[in-house]
């Protein structure tokens, strides 16, 4: 494996070939994986991260952000989270297609990460790429998840700034949401902003944030048309005053022990024998009234 100097030299250089490959050891969990993650010495690097609903334009945005930040000479590091193919469980890759003006940009790294079928809509193992990212030289790190409504919920235990990008047709898929987004949000966007009913849509998400938390923690929200670069100047604003604010201790140790909880579950994870697991389900659920609690009961002191 090579050392975190090499990696941190290359990202310098604009030659990201060893980052890519020690993504994909770590993903791979190859031998020696944890100890090269326990040698990191991670940066204050700012993680940011941008959800929403399929189709509210979050990779158009996020191409429109990279242009601002590596006009200031930053260098961004993208990890754009994937629906998993049914298949062969790969990324669909539609990152590149959407910011393929940015792929070969020495200052810009774009990397396509599957789900693999992880609900969340964050891949496992998120956490030690993005560590690895704070480590190697990056300015600033971006996180583009699928969008999969409530459960975008678990990218508040990753991200130390949150945007959340809504259109002015999601109207009803807010409502269904509007507890999660809440939670979540440290900024919103409201995309396609040229569109009809937008300024009711956005007067309809600020009674919404009154409702919920009242006037003295209304959430930014930052108009957008990202196809016109509209809005770019006040959104990076908006997410450069909420980086000044800093984390408060208790947010940043919510942070942490989301973290930690993650990467316990995740090893824990890795010490079972999915063949096998799945093996005896086959076998199993034959049976009549199976019962999947108490099948999974074999398998939580292993």
């Amino acid at each position: 494996m090579h050392t975190i100097k090499d990696i941190s030299q290359g990202v310098v250089n604009g030659d990201f070939l060893l980052l890519a490959k020690s993504i994909s050891w770590i993903e791979n969990r190859e031998v020696g994986a944890d100890e090269f993650l326990e040698s990191l010495q991670p940066n204050l690097v700012p993680i940011i991260g941008v959800t929403g609903p399929p189709g509210a334009g979050k990779s158009t945005l996020i191409s429109c952000l990279i242009e601002h930040w590596v006009k200031e000479g930053k260098r961004v590091a993208i990890l754009s989270v994937d629906p998993s193919s049914p298949f062969h469980k790969g990324a669909i890759l539609g990152d590149r297609i959407r910011m393929k003006d940015w792929y070969m940009n020495p200052n810009v790294f774009i990397r396509s990460l599957a789900t693999r079928g992880h609900l969340g809509g964050l891949m496992n193992g998120m956490i030690e790429l993005t560590t690895l990212l704070q480590s190697v030289g990056f300015d600033i790190i971006l996180i583009e998840t699928v969008g999969v409504g409530q459960s975008e919920v678990e990218i508040a235990g990753l991200a130390d700034t949150t945007v959340v990008v809504l259109v002015p047709e999601a109207g009803d898929e807010v409502q269904m949401m509007k507890s999660g987004l809440m939670e979540i949000a440290q900024i919103f966007v409201v995309n396609k902003s040229d569109r009809p009913d937008a300024e009711a849509f956005t007067n309809h998400l600020l009674h919404m944030m009154r409702e919920c938390m009242g006037d003295a923690h209304i959430i930014p929200v930052v108009k957008t048309i990202a196809t016109q670069q509209a809005g770019i100047i006040e959104l990076v604003a908006a997410i450069a005053a909420q980086q000044s604010n800093g984390l408060s201790t208790i947010r940043k140790k919510q942070l942490l022990i989301s973290k930690l909880y993650q990467i316990i579950a995740a090893h824990q994870m890795r010490s079972l024998n999915g063949p096998m697991i799945e093996a005896e389900l086959a076998t199993a659920m034959q049976k009549k009234h199976f019962n999947i609690f108490k099948f999974a009961n074999k398998f939580f002191n292993v």
